[in-house]
Protein backbone atom coordinates (compact mmCIF):
# COMPACT_ATOMS: atom_id res chain seq x y z
CA UNK A 1 0.00 0.00 0.00
CA UNK A 2 3.04 2.38 1.37
CA UNK A 3 6.35 2.31 0.61
CA UNK A 4 9.04 4.71 2.17
CA UNK A 5 13.01 4.62 1.21
CA UNK A 6 15.30 6.36 3.00
CA UNK A 7 12.98 9.16 4.13
CA UNK A 8 15.12 12.10 5.92
CA UNK A 9 13.72 15.55 6.37
CA UNK A 10 15.93 18.68 7.60
CA UNK A 11 15.43 21.00 9.07
CA UNK A 12 18.75 23.42 8.77
CA UNK A 13 20.91 21.02 10.32
CA UNK A 14 18.62 19.01 12.23
CA UNK A 15 17.46 15.75 10.73
CA UNK A 16 13.89 15.49 12.00
CA UNK A 17 13.46 12.32 10.14
CA UNK A 18 16.82 9.89 9.24
CA UNK A 19 16.79 7.83 6.51
CA UNK A 20 13.60 6.58 7.56
CA UNK A 21 12.20 3.02 5.66
CA UNK A 22 9.09 0.74 5.80
CA UNK A 23 6.23 -0.66 4.03
CA UNK A 24 2.67 -0.58 5.04
CA UNK A 25 1.06 -3.87 3.82
CA UNK A 26 -2.30 -3.75 2.27
CA UNK A 27 -5.49 -4.10 5.29
CA UNK A 28 -3.32 -3.68 8.13
CA UNK A 29 -3.33 -1.62 11.10
CA UNK A 30 -0.25 0.21 11.78
CA UNK A 31 1.21 1.60 14.94
CA UNK A 32 3.68 4.01 14.93
CA UNK A 33 5.34 4.71 18.45
CA UNK A 34 7.52 6.48 19.77
CA UNK A 35 8.90 9.46 22.52
CA UNK A 36 7.91 13.08 22.23
CA UNK A 37 10.79 14.35 19.71
CA UNK A 38 11.01 10.93 17.46
CA UNK A 39 10.04 12.39 14.03
CA UNK A 40 6.80 10.79 14.26
CA UNK A 41 4.66 14.10 13.24
CA UNK A 42 6.99 15.20 10.91
CA UNK A 43 7.26 11.98 9.01
CA UNK A 44 3.00 11.78 8.72
CA UNK A 45 4.04 15.29 7.22
CA UNK A 46 6.34 14.12 4.47
CA UNK A 47 3.92 11.39 3.79
CA UNK A 48 0.66 13.61 3.81
CA UNK A 49 2.80 16.46 1.17
CA UNK A 50 2.54 18.60 3.87
CA UNK A 51 6.73 19.07 4.31
CA UNK A 52 7.87 17.34 0.96
CA UNK A 53 11.13 15.02 2.47
CA UNK A 54 14.70 16.56 1.80
CA UNK A 55 15.92 13.26 0.12
CA UNK A 56 14.35 9.55 -0.21
CA UNK A 57 11.11 8.29 -2.09
CA UNK A 58 7.37 7.55 -1.42
CA UNK A 59 5.22 5.18 -2.90
CA UNK A 60 1.59 4.73 -2.70
CA UNK A 61 -0.02 1.58 -4.06
CA UNK A 62 3.85 1.35 -6.52
CA UNK A 63 3.16 5.10 -7.89
CA UNK A 64 5.68 7.80 -6.69
CA UNK A 65 3.97 10.13 -4.31
CA UNK A 66 6.93 12.07 -2.84
CA UNK A 67 6.96 16.29 -4.15
CA UNK A 68 3.40 15.76 -4.68
CA UNK A 69 1.24 19.08 -2.59
CA UNK A 70 -1.37 17.49 -0.16
CA UNK A 71 -4.62 17.64 -2.34
CA UNK A 72 -2.91 15.66 -4.96
CA UNK A 73 -1.61 13.14 -2.35
CA UNK A 74 -5.31 13.04 -1.21
CA UNK A 75 -6.99 12.64 -4.60
CA UNK A 76 -5.05 9.68 -4.93
CA UNK A 77 -6.21 8.05 -1.94
CA UNK A 78 -4.21 8.80 1.49
CA UNK A 79 -5.64 10.91 4.13
CA UNK A 80 -4.81 11.98 7.47
CA UNK A 81 -6.25 13.50 10.34
CA UNK A 82 -4.48 15.98 12.93
CA UNK A 83 -4.07 15.51 16.56
CA UNK A 84 -5.65 19.00 16.73
CA UNK A 85 -9.26 18.80 14.63
CA UNK A 86 -9.79 22.11 13.26
CA UNK A 87 -13.08 22.16 11.99
CA UNK A 88 -15.22 25.29 10.54
CA UNK A 89 -16.80 26.16 13.73
CA UNK A 90 -19.56 28.03 12.21
CA UNK A 91 -20.18 25.40 9.69
CA UNK A 92 -22.32 22.78 10.31
CA UNK A 93 -21.06 19.20 11.26
CA UNK A 94 -23.06 18.40 7.83
CA UNK A 95 -21.25 21.21 5.96
CA UNK A 96 -18.02 20.11 7.49
CA UNK A 97 -18.12 16.71 5.87
CA UNK A 98 -18.92 17.76 2.74
CA UNK A 99 -16.45 20.43 1.74
CA UNK A 100 -13.92 17.40 1.85
CA UNK A 101 -14.33 15.42 -1.44
CA UNK A 102 -12.41 16.84 -4.39
CA UNK A 103 -13.44 18.37 -7.51
CA UNK A 104 -16.66 19.43 -6.74
CA UNK A 105 -18.43 20.24 -9.68
CA UNK A 106 -19.76 23.51 -7.86
CA UNK A 107 -16.57 24.92 -7.48
CA UNK A 108 -16.10 25.76 -10.87
CA UNK A 109 -17.69 29.09 -11.00
CA UNK A 110 -19.36 29.03 -14.62
CA UNK A 111 -20.73 24.91 -13.63
CA UNK A 112 -23.23 26.89 -11.36
CA UNK A 113 -24.38 28.83 -14.03
CA UNK A 114 -23.87 26.44 -16.86
CA UNK A 115 -25.32 23.39 -15.77
CA UNK A 116 -26.68 24.06 -12.30
CA UNK A 117 -28.95 20.74 -12.56
CA UNK A 118 -25.28 18.82 -12.41
CA UNK A 119 -24.28 20.92 -9.62
CA UNK A 120 -27.41 20.45 -7.37
CA UNK A 121 -27.72 16.41 -8.18
CA UNK A 122 -24.21 16.55 -7.42
CA UNK A 123 -24.66 18.31 -4.04
CA UNK A 124 -27.47 16.04 -3.14
CA UNK A 125 -25.47 12.93 -3.62
CA UNK A 126 -22.68 14.43 -1.81
CA UNK A 127 -25.24 15.28 1.16
CA UNK A 128 -26.30 12.20 1.31
CA UNK A 129 -22.94 10.13 1.17
CA UNK A 130 -21.90 13.01 4.48
CA UNK A 131 -25.26 11.99 6.33
CA UNK A 132 -24.07 7.97 6.19
CA UNK A 133 -20.72 8.96 7.40
CA UNK A 134 -21.66 11.40 9.82
CA UNK A 135 -24.03 8.39 11.17
CA UNK A 136 -21.42 5.97 11.09
CA UNK A 137 -19.15 7.51 13.72
CA UNK A 138 -22.16 8.86 15.61
CA UNK A 139 -22.66 11.95 15.18
CA UNK A 140 -26.08 12.15 13.48
CA UNK A 141 -28.13 13.98 16.38
CA UNK A 142 -25.87 16.77 15.26
CA UNK A 143 -25.46 17.03 11.95
CA UNK A 144 -27.30 20.23 12.19
CA UNK A 145 -25.40 22.11 14.83
CA UNK A 146 -21.98 24.17 14.11
CA UNK A 147 -19.02 22.45 14.63
CA UNK A 148 -18.34 24.71 18.16
CA UNK A 149 -20.34 22.88 19.91
CA UNK A 150 -18.65 19.81 19.52
CA UNK A 151 -16.43 17.98 22.35
CA UNK A 152 -12.62 17.31 21.74
CA UNK A 153 -13.38 13.43 20.93
CA UNK A 154 -16.62 14.78 18.90
CA UNK A 155 -14.64 16.70 16.27
CA UNK A 156 -12.11 14.01 15.70
CA UNK A 157 -14.93 11.63 15.12
CA UNK A 158 -16.28 14.39 12.60
CA UNK A 159 -12.33 14.77 10.94
CA UNK A 160 -12.92 10.85 10.89
CA UNK A 161 -15.98 11.20 8.97
CA UNK A 162 -14.70 14.17 6.69
CA UNK A 163 -11.74 11.96 5.50
CA UNK A 164 -14.60 9.10 4.72
CA UNK A 165 -16.44 10.70 2.48
CA UNK A 166 -13.61 10.93 0.10
CA UNK A 167 -13.16 6.52 0.29
CA UNK A 168 -9.69 6.96 0.97
CA UNK A 169 -7.57 3.67 0.63
CA UNK A 170 -5.20 4.70 3.29
CA UNK A 171 -5.77 7.19 6.68
CA UNK A 172 -2.87 8.34 8.70
CA UNK A 173 -4.52 9.06 12.37
CA UNK A 174 -2.50 11.68 14.35
CA UNK A 175 -2.84 10.89 17.85
CA UNK A 176 -6.90 9.62 17.79
CA UNK A 177 -7.04 9.15 21.58
CA UNK A 178 -5.29 12.23 22.60
CA UNK A 179 -7.53 14.13 25.05
CA UNK A 180 -10.83 11.97 25.12
CA UNK A 181 -12.82 10.34 27.07
CA UNK A 182 -12.79 6.71 28.20
CA UNK A 183 -16.52 6.70 26.41
CA UNK A 184 -15.64 8.71 23.20
CA UNK A 185 -12.12 6.45 22.72
CA UNK A 186 -14.29 3.23 22.70
CA UNK A 187 -16.20 4.44 19.71
CA UNK A 188 -13.49 5.66 18.20
CA UNK A 189 -11.76 2.63 18.57
CA UNK A 190 -14.70 0.18 17.50
CA UNK A 191 -14.76 2.39 14.18
CA UNK A 192 -11.25 2.43 13.39
CA UNK A 193 -11.77 -2.10 13.61
CA UNK A 194 -14.59 -1.84 11.38
CA UNK A 195 -13.59 0.31 8.32
CA UNK A 196 -10.37 -1.80 8.68
CA UNK A 197 -12.48 -5.64 8.21
CA UNK A 198 -13.95 -2.97 4.96
CA UNK A 199 -10.45 -2.60 3.85
CA UNK A 200 -9.16 0.55 4.90
CA UNK A 201 -5.64 0.78 5.74
CA UNK A 202 -4.10 2.50 8.92
CA UNK A 203 -1.24 3.71 10.36
CA UNK A 204 -1.75 5.25 13.46
CA UNK A 205 0.52 8.03 15.74
CA UNK A 206 -0.57 7.38 19.72
CA UNK A 207 0.43 8.06 23.07
CA UNK A 208 -1.99 5.47 24.59
CA UNK A 209 0.13 2.00 24.90
CA UNK A 210 -2.85 0.16 25.66
CA UNK A 211 -4.68 1.22 22.35
CA UNK A 212 -0.99 0.54 20.55
CA UNK A 213 -0.52 -2.58 21.66
CA UNK A 214 -4.18 -4.02 21.20
CA UNK A 215 -5.10 -2.68 17.73
CA UNK A 216 -1.89 -1.96 15.60
CA UNK A 217 -0.32 -4.83 14.07
CA UNK A 218 2.93 -4.47 13.13
CA UNK A 219 3.98 -1.49 15.43
CA UNK A 220 6.53 0.72 14.45
CA UNK A 221 9.43 2.24 16.87
CA UNK A 222 10.97 5.86 16.05
CA UNK A 223 13.53 7.74 18.26
CA UNK A 224 15.39 11.08 17.23
CA UNK A 225 14.53 11.01 13.94
CA UNK A 226 15.39 7.26 12.66
CA UNK A 227 13.24 3.57 12.88
CA UNK A 228 14.60 1.74 15.65
CA UNK A 229 12.51 -1.39 14.90
CA UNK A 230 9.04 -3.11 13.67
CA UNK A 231 7.30 -6.01 15.10
CA UNK A 232 4.66 -7.36 16.94
CA UNK A 233 3.33 -5.45 20.51
CA UNK A 234 4.85 -8.27 22.20
CA UNK A 235 8.30 -7.87 20.60
CA UNK A 236 8.10 -4.11 20.81
CA UNK A 237 7.39 -4.64 24.86
CA UNK A 238 10.10 -6.57 25.02
CA UNK A 239 13.48 -4.88 22.90
CA UNK A 240 16.11 -3.28 24.89
CA UNK A 241 16.31 -0.59 22.51
CA UNK A 242 12.64 0.46 22.74
CA UNK A 243 12.95 0.59 26.85
CA UNK A 244 16.31 2.35 26.30
CA UNK A 245 14.54 4.89 23.96
CA UNK A 246 11.41 5.71 26.49
CA UNK A 247 13.48 5.41 29.90
CA UNK A 248 16.93 6.66 29.07
CA UNK A 249 17.65 7.68 25.22
CA UNK A 250 17.54 6.38 22.20
CA UNK A 251 20.30 3.69 21.24
CA UNK A 252 21.43 4.64 17.94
Amino acid sequence: MLAAQSITKTFGGNHAVNEVSFVIEEGTITGLIGPNGAGKTTLFNCLAGLFPPSSGSLSLGGERIDGLSPDRIFAKGLARTFQIPRPFPEMTVLENVMVAPLRQRGERFWANWLTPGRVAAEERRLAEAARHWIDFVGLSRLTHQPARVLSGGQRKLLELARVLVAEPRLILLDEPGAGVNPTLLDAIVDRIVTLNRQGVTFLIIEHNMDLVMNLCSPIMVMAQGRLLMTGTAQEVRGDPRVIEAYLGGAVA
